[in-house]
């Protein structure tokens, strides 16, 4: 019974490792624009229409920008829920951003978002054993392994999700950086929200947008 709580045990271990989240930065790009000094104030916002979403990834991003050192602003002031963007209150958006002190605009926007089922094959545990007892005749030896040397495989399906991060230059509203992220099984979103923000401001300050 020992052996087949421990293998029991293996198996679970394998089936949450094998579904455990992840997040990491896949690529990254700087523009040949950008400013000598690194930038000393960011406005951030999420373009998506979930605001929880949004708000999460917004205050979890500001918060690790002014962690080191790093003004940070959120969009709801600015870009309520539900804005559209048209001619006519592009300019009066930016103007604001720019009256607020942001001299960059940091977005992140979801690029795709993808299944992929794959089978995950069946273990197998051998561990040597001495003679005498069940492992002297095949029918005890047999009776006693046959339902715990083999676990069966399955079918294990993963959520991969692709985010886009850009930074403008709030001045001239050009694109100076650019990185994309992928996530794996996100078990929440406050849990991704927390990994991903991390990520993007570490990837900020080692291609030296921000300064630490």
């Amino acid at each position: 019974m020992k052996k087949l709580n421990y293998l029991l045990a293996l198996v679970l271990i394998a089936m949450v490792s094998a579904c455990s989240p992840s997040t990491k930065i896949i690529g990254s790009w700087t523009g040949p624009n950008t400013p000598s000094e690194p930038y000393k104030s960011i406005f951030v916002t999420a373009i998506s229409e979930n605001l929880v979403a949004r708000q999460t990834i917004e205050n979890d991003i500001d918060a690790m920008l002014e962690k080191d050192g790093v003004e940070a602003k959120s969009s709801f002031e600015i870009i309520p829920p539900g804005f559209k963007a048209t001619a006519e209150n592009k300019d009066a958006t930016v103007a604001a951003i720019r009256d607020g002190g942001s001299d960059a605009i940091l977005t992140i926007a979801l690029l795709d978002q993808t299944s992929e089922t794959r089978y995950v094959p069946g273990t197998t545990m051998y561990s040597p054993m001495g003679y005498g007892g069940y492992y002297g005749r095949f029918s005890g030896y047999y009776s006693y392994y046959n339902p715990v040397m083999y676990s069966p495989g399955y079918y294990s399906t993963d959520k991969n999700y692709y985010l886009e991060i850009n930074l403008y230059d709030a001045n001239t509203e050009e694109l100076v950086w650019s990185a994309q992220s992928e996530t794996t099984n996100p078990s929440s979103i406050e849990t991704f929200s927390n990994s991903f923000s991390q990520l993007v401001v570490n990837q900020l300050i080692k291609d030296g947008l921000i300064a630490k």
